[in-house]
């Protein structure tokens, strides 16, 4: 009767504990500090901050990829990996980065209409066109080359390499 107790208890161990909420995602915070800037663990937050739809993880219709290249007081600034990417609610952005630093991909509902602002909402870092984290004044916005009149509205989709140099 004790071993038939045992081996019930054992097999029920396993239902009980394995229904573990998941802790609530933590407000986003716009960092005005200096870089290096990592990637929001509960990009949940990050991505209702940027006013932007929650996708299943696997969303990947309507691709499109384009460079990021990030500069403060010219040195290179590393975008991370998953960035508007939630891996604990398995949701992501219709922007986001995978494992290549700076890769930016545009994938599923929304994403042609994703602006840069909304990316660095994404990245939890201050981004107003004057000011870039903790660098305010001097911010250039360049598109394929070409100076961007309004860095925080500008859209991504169709853009190859835009760089940001504060």
């Amino acid at each position: 009767m004790r071993i038939l107790a045992a081996l019930l208890a054992a097999l029920m161990l396993p239902a009980v504990t394995g229904c573990v909420s998941r802790p609530d995602p933590e407000p986003a915070v716009m960092r005005e500090s200096a870089p290096p800037w990592d990637a929001p663990r509960d990009a949940v937050s990050y991505i209702e901050a940027a006013g932007l739809p929650e996708q299943p993880l696997d969303t990947d219709s309507d691709p499109w990829i384009l460079d990021l290249e990030v500069t403060v007081d010219g040195e290179p600034v590393e975008v991370p990996a998953y960035i508007g990417v939630d891996r604990l609610r398995a949701v992501q952005a219709p922007v986001h980065t995978h494992d290549v630093p700076g890769e930016v991909w545009l994938e599923g509902e929304g994403n042609r209409d994703v602006t840069l602002g909304q990316f660095f909402t994404l990245w939890g870092v201050r981004f107003d066109g004057d000011c870039l984290g903790d660098a305010c004044g001097d911010v250039v916005v360049t598109a394929d080359g070409e100076p961007v009149d309004d860095p925080a509205g500008f859209v991504l989709w169709g853009a190859g390499t835009v760089s940001v140099a504060a």
